[in-house]
């Protein structure tokens, strides 16, 4: 029987390949079938790189690719990221025939690092809430969430092992939870932001989406020119953490509390200790003053798309809202979120807490035609520049739902330690739906 190459994780593929248990052409044969199968009802893709071409350029350098870390295994970007002589059009119809004559640093890693793409992936309009084609793996009827859409459904539908998002907002880890994969957004200043499209200067952050923690570390010890050791086993000491619900900020899916409150109970009875998170109504101001930032940056980000009629109404209204704001209020807003922060950290030293847990969004993804999700279960955690992960920790009627994990600034190989160690925990009792 044909293997299903295509649902293996990305470091299990390199295992079959370095094994000799595989070979590249079947395997990437097994990703695109998967695609030419799933993507009429999915629309992950915008740009989708020729199989001929792909397996062609991986003949032209064999030697190099075969010797690589990474072994000219596929990956994604999406398309608000550069890719040399591939069109990067952000969503819009503006930029329909712009064609970058570079990479951005994140695709030049890969590809030094023997990685081979395979194509660009779907984002809202800007980055923002204007939704594009794709549909959600789970239900097509439902949204994949925004802006990072494209990415996480070709992750959680396998038709690609991994593949790059960006957040300034809530654009990674909302569609990891509402697609069912693990969404990772690094510390602030974590990664190279060269060439990516920028909304938000003080809010970019480069986000990962894979399907196993693993991976994760894999393509993060890329971007950083790190060793690519297999990640050490997660420490048997207790991890300390705070739980925050998110209900100060919106209504929040009675099934997500329950899938939280047992994440909770789980982790209680793995002999790890919670402590009280009485910072509510400061998240809750960091998570308004977020978007003040983030309307006065994108108003003056967004000068040349502004004056074009096409532009989507999503994000005119934000442009207006920017332009409204003024800078005197901008800097304070700025000030503001410092200090906050620094009650944040304070927090953590205090109560000795690792990480705090809480909804990745507040519930399963909506009807489509309820828009792509509200992203308040990630403003302020943006605002703060913290790391955070996005595990799909709990289904209700086959939709999954997410939990992340929010960590200390540049503490990130901690946080995906313990993120590893949930993962496992879990991975029998919340076993992913077959899509």
């Amino acid at each position: 029987m044909k293997r299903q190459w295509f649902k293996l994780p990305l470091h299990q593929l390199l295992q079959a390949l370095n094994a000799g248990e595989a070979n590249l052409p079947e395997v990437v044969t097994s990703f695109y079938e998967r695609t030419a199968k799933r993507d009429g009802q999915i629309g992950a893709w915008q740009y989708l790189i020729d199989q001929e071409d792909y397996l062609a350029e991986y003949e032209s350098r064999r030697e190099f690719y075969d010797a690589s870390p990474l072994k000219g295994l596929p990956f994604a970007v999406k398309d608000v990221i550069d890719t040399a002589d591939i069109p990067t059009t952000m969503g819009s119809v503006i930029h329909q025939d712009r064609i970058p004559d570079m990479d951005a640093s994140c695709v030049t890693a890969m590809k030094a690092a023997g990685g081979i793409l395979m194509g660009k992936t779907v984002t809202t309009e800007f980055a923002y809430f204007q939704a594009g084609k794709t549909n959600n793996p789970h239900d097509p009827e439902r949204t994949p969430g925004g802006s990072s859409s494209g990415s996480a459904a070709a992750v959680a539908d396998y038709m690609v092992p991994i593949a790059f998002g960006t957040q300034t907002a809530a654009s990674v880890i909302r569609p990891a939870s509402y697609c069912g994969c693990v969404g990772y957004v690094g510390s602030k200043n974590e990664f190279s932001l060269r060439n990516i499209q920028p909304l938000a200067q003080s809010l970019d952050s480069l986000g990962i989406i894979s399907n196993d923690v693993l991976d994760t570390v894999l393509v993060r010890n890329i971007l950083l020119h790190k060793s690519l050791e297999p990640m050490p086993q997660a420490s048997p000491l207790p991890y300390t953490f705070g739980v925050f619900t998110g209900e100060v900020l919106g209504p929040v899916q009675d099934k997500m509390l329950e899938t939280l409150a047992g994440c909770q109970q789980e982790l209680a009875e793995k002999g790890h200790r919670q402590v009280d998170f009485p910072l509510q109504e400061t998240i809750a101001e960091l998570t308004t003053l977020h978007g003040q930032v983030m309307a006065f940056e994108v108003a003056r980000n967004l000068e040349y798309e502004q004056q074009h009629e096409t532009l989507g109404s999503h994000m005119q209204a934000l442009i207006g809202t920017g332009l409204a704001f003024p800078y005197s209020d901008y800097i304070a807003a700025l000030q503001k979120a410092d200090a906050m922060k620094q009650t944040l950290l304070q927090w953590f030293d205090k109560s000795g807490a690792d990480f705090i847990l809480a909804p990745a969004a507040p519930g399963v993804a909506p009807y489509k035609t309820e828009g792509t999700g509200t992203p308040f279960m990630s403003r302020a955690w943006q605002l703060a520049g913290l790391p955070v992960v996005s595990l799909p920790l709990g289904y209700y009627q086959k939709m999954p739902m997410g939990l992340q994990l929010i960590g200390k600034p540049h503490q990130d190989d901690l946080l995906l330690l313990q993120a590893r160690q949930l993962q496992q925990l879990f991975l029998n009792e919340h076993a992913a739906v077959a899509v």
